[in-house]
């Protein structure tokens, strides 16, 4: 039965797993690295994907330094990376050997491993409204991935986000407008988080799609946006499963693989791959509906789209003009969809968790945030009571060292992994001191299929790079000269000379769109509200990291904070 020959398979996997951690010596064996834990006991795999492993990964970062390994699944050892020259081999120098693998391409291959031939269709559907053909599924080396990029960094460009600043004001004048009715309502605390995220996916729709989700609407419960939530914790709960995915692709026909699901799918573990298939039919629903009503749109004319939601300036419609075909390129319908659920994945919760982030300790911060409130209504004095143009946003000083300082310090996404195409050798900005007489490691050789462990946070936080205070919380440290090790550090981040928005040709392509939307709503909200914390929350890490309150038995993202009008300090 499909039962008995799986069984039998992952058994003598494990069992080859297993005799390969006892007997056979790695390039990663004289790495230093945290004690050995038994395979039975899954390595540190427990302690790297733990959701409240902030300090296990603090110790890796500072004990071990800029290079460590870590025991993973039935002995796999992986390569834990924050060394700022390794990091631009591994994101720019060699990236197309070091390849994405989770959280994206293995965790994918999830959703397709289990389907049977009258299935594929349909789930390839799925599979590109998720992932499809775009940017976070393409390989980087193929011509398919660069191609992607090079069309789409003009939509992506400062012009076009000048351009684009205008569409999302009223959408944050009704984010203003909804958190002072709740204020008025005289609660005690309001869950910001659930607001930010439902203006978020408001901003993507508008500015990314132009179209509106109503998604502030008060009487409307967003089942897009909780969809969107409940993904993102999904693909961390299948950390687990993705060990198995490169095997296990390969295992038989499709209809063997539906076999191994119905058998699979008693197992808690391996709900979670089912329920992915589930979210993406959702996106694919939505997608397509969107997509129809923007080309009947785009072929009745400019006038036409300057009435749309957008103003015609939004990215979907800026990238089907440019693929229209007229000047000889243009897109098929697979392609659109899944730059569209890319543009909505990618931009809604990482954006929702950044703007959360900042509220939540500029709340701990009163002192830094009645200076931050100075900055913005006096720049909107200056500006004559209106709504502040890019360049006046994105200048304010303050505002932009709290940012900075936030997303260095908080990186929505504390690691990506990526996975070696081939033996290849990690030179060291810092050499390791392995101790006991041995020499100092000064490059690591890798083999292929090797695992590595991007750590953006441990880059972020590098004391070597940033200083002793590299831990703290300053903004300040942005309005004086940085220190001469973050220049001669040389790290490969995109952003501000540090890793929060990656590096290389895998780097987050939007950050701009997510700094401006990021100041924006802080520009307004602080010039209107007093945010003080509420209940005690603890931020957790996953696929990205999310508030929870204590000792709560809501373990759904969420950050109850007590907010006050700046003119009514009760």
């Amino acid at each position: 039965s499909a039962a008995q020959l799986l069984a039998v398979v992952l058994g003598t996997y494990g069992l080859w797993r297993i005799l390969k951690f006892l007997f056979v010596k790695t390039p990663l064996s004289n790495v230093p690295g945290p004690s050995k834990v038994s395979w039975l006991k899954a390595g540190n795999f427990n302690e790297v994907y733990n959701s409240n492993g902030w300090e296990f990964h603090r110790k890796l970062y500072e004990d071990y330094g800029g290079a460590v390994r870590v025991d993973m699944m039935l002995g796999d050892e992986q390569l834990y990376v924050s060394d700022p020259l390794a990091l631009h081999h591994i994101l720019v120098k060699d990236q197309y050997v070091f390849e994405e693998t989770d959280p994206f391409l293995m965790r994918v291959k999830a959703l397709l491993i289990f389907r049977t031939q009258s299935h594929e269709k349909l789930l390839f559907r799925s599979f590109r409204m998720l992932f499809g053909k775009s940017l976070l599924s393409t390989l980087g080396e193929c011509d398919e991935h660069k191609k992607q990029r090079k069309m789409l960094n003009p939509v992506f460009s400062l012009k076009h986000m000048r351009e684009l600043l205008p569409v999302f004001h009223p959408i944050t004048h009704k984010l203003h407008t909804v958190l002072e009715r709740e204020v008025s309502k005289g609660k005690e605390h309001i869950d910001v988080m659930a607001w930010v995220s439902r203006a978020a996916l408001e901003y993507i729709g508008q500015g990314g799609l132009g179209y509106s989700f109503d998604a502030l609407d008060e009487r409307e419960t967003n089942t897009y946006s909780e969809a969107l939530k409940s993904m993102l914790h999904t693909l961390f709960r299948i950390s687990f499963v993705r060990t198995f995915l490169p095997w296990f692709v390969k295992l038989g026909s499709p209809e063997f693989r539906r076999h191994a699901l119905d058998v699979l799918n008693h197992i808690p573990l391996f709900r979670p791959i089912r329920e992915l298939t589930e979210f993406s039919d959702l996106i694919e629903q939505c997608s397509r509906g969107i997509l129809h009503g923007k080309r009947q749109a785009l072929a009745k004319g400019d006038e036409v789209m300057l009435k749309e939601v957008g103003r015609g300036k939004d990215i979907m419609s800026v990238l089907l003009k440019a693929t229209d075909g007229t000047n000889g390129g243009s897109l098929p319908e697979s392609e659109l969809l899944a730059h569209m659920s890319t543009f909505i994945f990618a931009g809604h919760d990482t954006t929702t968790s950044a703007i959360s982030r900042t509220l939540d300790v500029l709340s701990q911060w009163p002192d830094v945030q009645s200076r931050l409130r100075e900055e913005v209504t006096a720049a909107r004095k200056e500006h004559g009571g209106t709504d502040l143009d890019y360049d006046t946003l994105m200048g304010l000083p303050y505002l932009d060292a709290v940012c900075r300082e936030t997303l260095r310090v908080f990186p929505p996404v504390p690691v990506v992994d990526r996975i070696t195409k081939r033996d290849v050798v990690v030179p060291l900005a810092f050499p390791l001191q392995p101790g006991d007489g041995k020499p100092e490691i000064k490059e690591i050789p890798l083999k292929k299929n090797t695992t590595v462990i991007v750590s953006i946070l441990g880059a972020n936080r590098s004391k070597a790079i940033w200083g002793d205070d590299a831990n703290e919380w300053k903004p300040e440290r942005w309005l004086q000269p940085l220190p001469g090790s973050v220049a001669l550090a040389h790290l490969p981040g995109v952003y501000s000379q540090m890793m929060t928005f990656l590096g290389g040709g895998r780097a987050c392509i939007g950050f701009k769109f997510s700094e401006m939307e990021l100041k924006l709503v802080l520009s307004v909200l602080l010039e209107n509200f007093i945010f003080a914390p509420g209940p005690d929350i603890n931020w957790e890490m996953g696929t990205l990291h999310s508030p929870v309150v204590r000792n709560s038995e809501n373990k759904s993202p969420q950050l109850p904070l007590k907010v006050t009008l700046v003119n009514n300090k009760r």
